[in-house]
């Protein structure tokens, strides 16, 4: 069966605190998990980023979901591509607010440290994957 990972980044139309966050969790694995969509989501300073992993229909349909939530904007999908396995199996949606420690990790800059811009991460998927695997690697 074909599997598609789907990265993209957007701003919070206002800065979420816990309660809100975990509402946005919640709605994520009480969605994922049926249909078996797999993923991390990152936050931090107003900007998202997430990655879903399935298959093609599940993770468009969760992309539909996501684009009608008002709790954020200037969504920009840094890559869709088709894959051989999952990257993030581990969770119907992985979690980590980033903090001031999580600063200093390699290739937080391009997308947390100034907000979210498309111009400065369209081509930055590669750099996304990366900061996404290494947080998943730490909440195991």
């Amino acid at each position: 069966m074909p599997l598609t990972q789907l990265i993209y980044i957007s701003t919070a139309t206002a800065d979420l605190e816990e309660g809100p966050l975990e509402a946005i969790l919640e709605a994520s694995v009480r969605h994922n998990r049926p249909q078996n969509v797999t993923g991390m989501l990152l936050y931090a300073d107003g900007c998202f980023m997430q990655v879903l992993e399935g298959e093609p229909e599940a993770v468009e349909e969760a992309m539909a979901r996501i684009r009608k939530d008002g709790r954020h904007r200037d969504i920009l999908v840094l890559q869709s591509r088709a894959i051989d396995e999952r990257s993030f199996s581990d969770w119907a949606m992985g979690f980590r607010r980033l903090n001031a420690q999580d600063k200093a990790t390699p290739n937080y800059v391009p997308f947390f440290a100034y907000g979210h811009s498309a111009a400065k991460s369209a081509d930055e998927a590669d750099l996304a994957r990366s900061l996404l695997r290494q947080f998943a690697e730490t909440n195991r």
